[in-house]
């Protein structure tokens, strides 16, 4: 395989990938596919050259921030005020249809 610092890749190695990714490839697509790898690779070897001794690593490439507000504990909603507008109830719980195992 090429070194880093030379980043060229095979006829060989890309039928050597195109195999073990059971991929049937042609003479004419497999040269193609070279090709198109060694220039990948051209460019991926170019970020080599940047100097990056003075950047911060980062999971994103643009500020993310939570939008939510903090979880801070409140107190609870009055059973009476949760079911006031639900479409049924037994004056401590929701009412809905059976849906599983009932006619």
């Amino acid at each position: 395989m090429a070194s880093p610092a030379n980043p060229q890749i095979t006829r060989k190695e890309v039928a050597r990938v195109a195999k073990l990714s059971r991929l049937a490839l042609k003479p004419n697509e497999l040269n193609a596919f070279t090709a198109q790898l060694r220039a990948i690779l051209g460019y991926v070897h170019l970020l080599d050259e940047v100097d990056t001794a003075d950047v911060e690593p980062m999971a994103h490439a643009i500020d993310v921030r939570d939008v939510l507000r903090e979880d801070v504990p409140t107190p609870m909603l009055p059973r009476e005020a949760a079911l006031a507008n639900a479409p049924a109830s037994d004056g401590e719980c929701f009412l809905v249809p059976q849906i599983l195992g009932g006619e």
